[in-house]
């Protein structure tokens, strides 16, 4: 006898629309995610940003004076540059403050407001900086008299200042530029001795 041929009640299940949906939707958001990392790495070779920096270009100790009974006066001018290397970006700088520091005391403190620097430029801040008289401890004014007979006086300049710039249309780069350095100057005649100081990366 010939073999009897079975047929299949069973339809097969079609798939759910809304899973065909989920599907497509992931396609183009993974496609979406791959052109845009593709341009924002073609901007950014086109681009080249830079990141903005400030440094200290010059300096000078105005005035220094310590009497008998440890008060100390003083008068330094600093000049800080705040530099945007950025050929297609502006930069905005702002919450600039630095303090000025001899022998662990603080003796003034240096901020700006917030400021713009333009594209592939610099703006300069010279800060003069009077402080009003400053007691010290026995062993600071120790330390005083003995540099200002050395002829070698040392501050130490400490702080920051948040810069944003836009690489072209694709985002916004928040970065906080920190500034850490010793300033060392000549007393008998203020010169300042050149040194590197800056938050521009070595």
């Amino acid at each position: 006898m010939a073999p009897k041929t079975k047929f299949s009640t069973h339809r097969e299940r079609a798939t759910n629309p809304l899973v065909w949906c989920a599907a497509i939707i992931c396609t183009i958001l993974t496609v979406a995610v791959i052109i845009a990392g593709i341009v924002t790495f073609i901007g950014y070779l086109v681009i080249h940003p830079r990141v903005p920096y400030v440094s200290v270009m010059d300096a000078h100790l105005d005035h220094i004076q310590i009497d008998y009974a440890g008060i100390l006066e003083i008068q330094v001018t600093i000049l800080i540059r705040a530099q945007n290397g950025n050929e297609k970006a502006h930069a905005s700088f702002s919450d600039s403050s630095y303090s000025l520091s001899l022998n662990g005391e603080v003796v003034a403190q240096l901020v700006a407001p917030p400021f713009e620097v333009g594209k592939n430029s610099s703006v300069d801040f010279n800060y003069v900086v009077p402080s009003s008289p400053i007691p010290l401890r026995p062993d600071q004014a120790e330390d005083v008299d003995t540099g200002l007979k050395k002829d070698l006086i040392t501050f130490d300049l400490k702080g920051s200042t948040r810069v944003r710039w836009r690489i072209g249309h694709l985002a916004s780069v928040r970065f906080l530029c920190r500034l850490e350095c010793r300033l060392r100057f000549h007393p008998l005649n203020g010169t300042y001795i050149p040194s590197r100081c800056s938050s521009k990366a070595k």
